[in-house]
């Protein structure tokens, strides 16, 4: 990283950090590059774990990124749970009931997570009904070390298990099993993910 990059990030932080610690949890060396939206916080919590990173400017990952990061709370008790040593770069999760990420998960540019489907499904008035987020909605969780390619959506409802490898462009429409790889839309197993075996002795 160059002198001109480390100050950049080094200075979103501390920004980004003043304005936001008191609005949201943020764990120990979390990094900013740009600054991120955060909204909804009247409703709920939002949790940062310690040495995650949230780039939200193009220049801070190869593919860059069409937007910021996007943390949104939808309604009364929704939370927003990222674990310790995750990077996000350009994400969107938006959460009416949970989002949990676990530990050092990566997740691929333009990257949206979200736990509702933000409508009624009756067509009969759909754009002005009062949404029965109760009814739409349903937790979404993603387990430990799991990377999420670029562009790739995360429904609502879906278990994502430790270890799994989400290609990218992918539809997570139901449950993957931890430590596969499954990429489509919808999104469908693959195979195994490829594990370290232990040194012989």
């Amino acid at each position: 990283m160059s002198k001109i990059d480390g100050a950049r990030w080094k200075l979103s932080t501390l920004l980004a950090t003043a304005l936001l610690r008191r609005r949201i949890s943020i764990g120990s060396d979390v990094r900013f590059l740009g600054l991120p939206i955060i909204s909804g916080t009247e409703f709920g919590k939002i949790i940062i774990g310690a040495r995650t990173s949230l780039t939200s400017d193009r220049r801070g990952t190869a593919l860059g990124v069409r937007g910021p990061v996007i943390l949104r709370l939808m309604t009364s008790g929704a939370r927003i749970e990222i674990g310790e040593d995750c990077g996000l770069s350009g994400t969107v999760i938006c959460a009416a009931k949970s989002v949990r990420i676990g530990a050092r998960c990566l997740l691929g540019s333009d990257v949206m997570i979200f736990d509702t489907d933000f409508h009624n499904p009756e067509p009969e008035g759909r754009r002005y009904a009062r949404t029965d987020w109760g009814r739409v909605s349903a937790a979404t969780a993603i387990g430990d070390d799991v990377f999420i390619g670029t562009g790739t959506r995360v429904m609502k409802g879906v278990t994502i298990g430790d270890g799994c490898i989400i290609g990218a462009g992918s539809v997570v429409v139901s449950d993957i099993a931890p430590f596969t790889v499954a990429a489509g839309s919808p999104a469908r197993v693959l195979r195994p993910v490829q594990r370290k075996q232990p040194d012989d002795c």
